[in-house]
């Protein structure tokens, strides 16, 4: 996997953060002077309802948005003060995008979907069609390649979308309510995966409104009108914080 070498630097450091929207000529403060650190190969969940600045603070984590104001310091590296290109090149090396909409091509096979995300590597076919393969047993679905998303479970598709967000072996998964469209059963199986790729020394930020899926991450960053609300983090280290994932 392509982690990121050394321990010294956290995954994200977050010095005063804010972020302001202008909304039917007023302001809307999404995130508020939000200071936050996140070690590398860390499990967190950030929660809170409806309004609270979640999905705002995962696109500034993943570099879609900017901040109004203070530093977002991905790897010790500023990306406010990235250029477009720059920023752009950084999410598709070292972030991968998980979503509650699996977003799936519906008239490509599983295994095509998945080779999209590798289209601006240079790779011989033969090389891309061995690194699909290989992403697709990683999440289950190696016998299953050729199924387009209509013949796939929920639980299926959200794999897939999984096995794409790998395929350029991010140093960070971002999730936005990846279990929202799933069944309890479905939900914990695709969360054991999500959370085991942690071990793996990947950073993996689950948004969500399940208590039992937040329950499950090492940290719990709640928060309340875009500002930090709680921390809390588990005693346990790191790579020790979650159980075996279950692939089904």
């Amino acid at each position: 996997m392509n982690t990121p070498t050394g321990d010294a630097k956290p995954a994200y450091e977050l010095r005063t953060v804010s972020k302001t929207y202008s909304l039917g000529g007023g302001q809307v403060h999404a995130v508020r002077e939000l200071d936050l650190t996140i070690a590398t190969g860390d499990a967190v969940a950030v929660v809170g309802p409806s309004g609270s600045g979640k999905t705002t603070l995962l696109q500034l984590l993943g570099g879609l948005d900017r901040p109004t104001a203070g530093n977002v310091l991905f790897e010790g590296r500023d990306m406010a003060a990235m250029a477009d290109g720059e920023l752009s090149l950084l999410r598709r090396q070292t972030i991968g995008f998980v979503f509650q909409q699996f977003n799936l091509i519906p008239t490509l096979t599983a295994a095509q979907n998945v080779e999209v995300a590798l289209a601006p590597a240079e790779m011989k076919a033969s090389t891309r069609r061995e690194k699909v393969q290989e992403l697709l047993d990683s999440v289950g679905l190696g016998a299953r390649g050729e199924h387009v998303p209509s013949k796939l479970s929920g639980g299926e598709q959200q794999r897939v979308a999984i096995a794409r967000a790998l395929a350029n072996e991010p140093h960070v998964l971002l999730a936005d309510e990846p279990t929202g469209n799933l069944d309890t059963t479905t939900g914990a199986e695709i969360l054991d995966l999500l959370l085991s790729l942690s071990r793996e020394c990947r950073t993996v930020i689950v948004v969500t409104h399940d208590s039992a899926v937040a329950a499950r991450a090492r940290v719990v960053i709640r928060m309340q009108d875009g500002r930090l609300a709680d921390r809390s983090v588990d005693a346990r280290p790191v790579a020790a914080a979650h159980p075996a994932a279950t692939t089904g």
